[in-house]
């Protein structure tokens, strides 16, 4: 929790700080039209990335098959789309490098092996025998 909260804290100064250092550099006018350039550039592909995740989707389920990745790629791409609507320099670069299929499959992988290896701590058991023994007082007439 306390690091949801450092990143909801943090995020928004390195990009008001991005967006003074560069603004200084190419000009205020400049980058705003870069920050709605790359908005506009990266809704429209994450539509088009959107619409072909919901075809592989289909052709998964036209083969009776589960369409796991397709479901975790299309919310991968919504929340890509959101980064990119807000404005930004960093969250313009994590949205694309969500949008882009290679990079997504990346970091797709990279979070299941995270969240594999925390399955398998938590599901640490020890295997054992009980006998169930009977007294005169625990039985019911």
């Amino acid at each position: 929790m306390n690091s949801i909260l450092l990143l909801i804290i943090l995020i928004p100064i390195i990009e008001i700080y991005l967006l003074i250092k560069i603004g200084s550099q190419i000009g205020a006018i400049t980058t705003i039209l870069l920050i709605f350039t790359t908005a506009i550039v990266g809704i429209y592909y994450a539509k088009y990335e959107g619409i072909n995740t919901l075809k592989s989707g289909f052709l998964q389920l036209s083969k009776n098959e589960t369409p796991a990745y397709e479901v975790i790629s299309g919310a991968v791409i919504a929340f890509a789309a959101l980064l990119l609507i807000i404005p930004g320099f960093v969250t313009d670069l994590i949205g694309f490098l969500l949008i882009f299929p290679l990079t997504r499959k990346i970091i797709l992988n990279e979070f299941s092996k995270k969240f594999k290896k925390q399955e398998n701590q938590k599901n640490k058991f020890i295997d054992g025998e009980f006998e169930d023994i009977e007294d005169d007082n625990d039985r019911k007439v």
